[in-house]
C-alpha cells in the first residue's frame, strides 16, 4: 500500500484501470468454464455496484468538487449543475446515436452475432467516462481536499470493477453460444474494457495540469456514473424476480462505500 500511495496520481490511475480491465476480462473468462451464470449472481452484483458508485458520486467526487471550488472562488451551484448535467447528457445523446445506429442497420431484426458485436461497441463507449472517473478521483486525490483520498478512489475503482464482470461475461457468453471459438469470444469480451485505463490516465492527467476545471470534471464524472446507475445497472439489477434482495444488495454497496470513504477519506 505504501508503494502504491508513494506512486504519482498519473500511475495510480493506470494500475486502477488496469485492475478495472482486469475484471473485465475475469468476466469474459467465464467462457472457459460455464455456458451461462445464475442470474442472482449476476444482479447481485450489479446492484451492489449501483450502491457503490452512487454513494462515490457524492462522497467521491461531489464533495470534493464543492471544497476545490470553494478554495478557488467559484460559483459552486453552477458549477457543479452544470457538469453534472453534462456528464449525464453525455451518455444520453450515445444511447440516442446507437438508437439510430441499430435502426439503420436494422440490428434488432439481423443476426445475434452482429447485436452483440453492436453490444461491444456501446460497452466500449460507456467504459470510458468510466475509466475517466478514476483518473479524475486520483487526480483530486493529489490535491488533500476533503473528501478525495487514495483511499476513496481505490473503493471507486472496485466499484467499477465489480459492475464490469458481468459486462465482460455478458459479451463472451452470447459469442460463444453464436459459434465463435472460445478465445475468441473471450477476446471480444475482455476489449470492452481495454479503454478504462487509456481514459484513466487522460482523465488524470488533465484534471492535475488545470485546476480550475476539476470541480467542473469531478461533477461530470458524477452526472456520467449516476446515468450509468439510473439506466443501466439499477434496470437490469431490478428484473430479477427478487428485486427486493437486489435493492438490499444496493444498499449494502451504498453503505460500505460510505463507510470506507469517510473513515478512510
Amino acid at each position: 500500500m505504501t508503494f502504491f500511495t508513494n506512486l504519482s496520481p498519473v500511475l495510480q490511475s493506470l494500475l486502477a484501470g488496469l485492475f478495472t480491465w482486469s475484471i473485465t476480462a475475469l468476466g469474459a473468462s467465464v467462457v472457459f468454464f460455464f455456458k451461462t451464470i445464475k442470474k442472482n449472481i449476476m444482479d447481485a452484483l450489479l446492484g451492489f455496484s449501483a450502491g457503490v458508485m452512487i454513494a462515490a458520486s457524492f462522497f467521491s467526487l461531489i464533495e470534493p468538487a464543492i471544497e476545490i471550488a470553494k478554495e478557488i472562488k467559484q460559483n459552486i451551484w453552477l458549477i457543479l449543475a452544470l457538469g453534472f448535467i453534462t456528464g449525464g447528457a453525455l451518455l444520453f445523446i450515445f444511447d440516442k446515436l446507437f438508437e439510430i445506429y441499430y435502426k439503420k442497420k436494422n440490428i434488432k431484426t439481423s443476426s445475434a452475432k452482429k447485436r452483440t458485436m453492436a453490444l461491444v461497441l456501446s460497452i466500449v463507449i460507456h467504459n470510458i467516462p468510466e475509466g475517466a472517473i478514476v483518473g479524475v478521483a486520483f487526480a483530486s486525490a493529489s490535491y488533500h481536499i476533503k473528501g478525495a483520498s487514495i483511499a476513496a478512489a481505490l473503493v471507486l475503482a472496485l466499484g467499477i470493477g465489480i459492475q464490469n464482470f458481468p459486462e465482460g461475461s455478458a459479451i463472451s457468453l452470447p459469442l460463444r453460444r453464436e459459434g465463435y471459438s472460445r478465445k475468441k469470444a473471450f477476446f471480444y469480451g475482455q476489449l470492452s474494457g481495454f479503454v478504462e485505463p487509456i481514459a484513466a490516465v487522460i482523465g488524470a492527467l488533465l484534471s492535475l495540469r488545470i485546476k480550475t476545471i476539476l470541480p467542473f470534471v469531478l461533477a461530470f464524472a458524477a452526472g456520467a456514473m449516476i446515468y450509468v446507475v439510473v439506466v443501466e445497472l439499477i434496470p437490469e439489477s431490478q428484473t430479477n424476480p427478487k428485486k427486493d434482495l437486489m435493492a438490499l444488495f444496493t444498499l449494502i454497496g451504498f453503505t460500505i462505500m460510505m463507510i470506507l470513504d469517510i473513515a478512510l477519506g
